[in-house]
């Protein structure tokens, strides 16, 4: 018997993908229904079905549930179970019109012009965007990345179950990393480990990152690095680039016995709080007991607090989740105690000054942040060796050696560790 926490409100996963004949019989009909093109984060949506990640979600939610995920984590469909975040499937007035409740279609991805999966729609309604990007991101700023997705998307939502029939092009393209949720468990349980962090992450790891995975190792039997490998927003580190060097950190400065490396096929919505409570929701459906949550996880530039992410898990009911949140501090790297440390830790409250050339002129506080790291790296600048291991850098800078048109990376007060005075 299993010694993993259980799914999201299940025993079981509850994985949509089709296999074998069933597969086969739905893709041949799938090519005679009417096409619902998705955006790449619905398509993304519909893989994590597919594969389980979304546990129990059966398909893309109807008016009730989003109201009801919107206004207080829950999902009326479902008796209430908590939910953080409203997974839905947008369409033009145009398309909607000439689609009848009952009738089953064919979801139909743009980008790779292949058809995902079938659905049989029960419902179609409009929605307020502004009341969703308001209650999701806390923002209505068509700058966020996010908010901008759900203005852009159609006037009119569709909703019903589905039926998956493909998972893209992830599980060739990351086949070393790529993983269902029932292949993570599986691992699990042949480590014999009960208790698993997940660690989140969109960028490659500094040391801040190895730091926090260090310390999770110490209370957990293992680690899982979860890697997001679906769409990010331009100035972002590509998923094939950032595997690279995090495999080049991990198999070095790891016990291989302690962590697992998995990908994951979401899009990112730089939700902040409530992403952070949705990255939750599918890593326990993973066989995760825990997620690490350090400082603005999942955030975007200025809308969030450093560390909201943390103070939204005590704020829903505590039989939410059967997960837990692995509340870190700030990290960072310590000239006076010559060593990583945390606001916990380390009692030297100077921040280091480093010059132009990345030597260091005093201080203590080394301030380490994904952002900055981008933002060195993609203006030609010397990256402090206290900032990440030189395997990393080497990697990270042949990458930025053939970026032709170089974006602007913004440091927001939640990467304030600018290293230049």
């Amino acid at each position: 018997m299993s010694k993993l926490v259980l799914p999201h409100g299940s025993n079981v996963l509850l994985p949509l993908l089709l296999e074998g004949s069933k597969r086969e019989e739905e893709s041949r009909k799938a090519t005679g229904l009417k096409k619902v093109p998705m955006t790449t984060r619905e398509t993304s949506d519909l893989i994590m079905m597919g594969i389980g990640a979304f546990t129990p979600l059966e398909g893309f939610m109807g008016k009730d549930d989003w109201r009801g995920v919107c206004e207080s984590y829950s999902l009326p469909s479902k008796k209430g179970l908590f939910w953080p975040i409203p997974i839905t499937l947008s369409a033009t007035e145009e398309l909607a019109k000439s689609i009848a409740i009952g009738e089953e279609v064919a979801l139909w991805d743009t980008e790779t012009e292949s058809i995902m999966g079938t659905m049989k729609v029960t419902e179609k309604y409009s929605i307020d965007k502004e009341y969703e990007c308001q209650q999701v991101f806390r923002t209505t700023d068509s700058k966020h990345p996010g908010v901008q997705k759900v203005l852009e998307q159609g006037p009119v939502n569709l909703a019903g179950p589905v039926k998956v029939l493909s998972e893209s092009y992830y599980p060739e393209m990351f086949k070393e990393i790529y993983q269902r949720p029932a292949e993570a468990r599986k691992l699990f349980e042949e480590r014999g480990w009960s208790t698993v962090a997940a660690m989140q992450t969109r960028n490659p790891m500094h040391n801040s990152h190895a730091y926090l995975v260090w310390i999770a190792i110490e209370v957990c039997d293992g680690v899982y690095i979860h890697q997001l490998v679906g769409k990010l927003k331009p100035g972002d580190i590509p998923a094939e680039v950032r595997v690279k060097a995090i495999d080049a950190l991990v198999n070095k400065y790891f016990r291989r016995d302690r962590v697992i490396q998995g990908g994951y096929p979401m899009e990112m919505r730089y939700a902040g709080p409530r992403e952070a409570l949705l990255h939750a929701v599918f890593r326990q459906n993973y066989g995760c007991s825990h997620l690490i949550v350090g400082r603005d996880h999942a955030g975007v530039g200025d809308y969030y607090g450093p560390f909201d992410a943390q103070k939204i898990f005590q704020e829903i009911p505590s039989d939410a989740l059967k997960l837990r949140a692995l509340c870190m501090d700030w990290t960072f790297y310590c000239y006076e105690c010559g060593s990583m440390a945390s606001m916990k830790t380390c009692p030297h409250d100077s921040k280091a000054v480093i010059d132009d050339n990345g030597n260091y002129k005093g201080g203590a506080r080394l301030l380490l942040s994904g952002t900055l790291l981008r933002k060195l790296m993609s203006e030609g600048k010397p990256v402090p060796s206290e900032f990440s291991r030189p395997e990393v850098i080497k990697i990270l800078q042949e990458y930025y050696d053939t970026v032709e048109e170089k974006i602007e990376v913004k440091l927001h007060s939640a990467a304030t560790g600018q290293v230049k005075k």
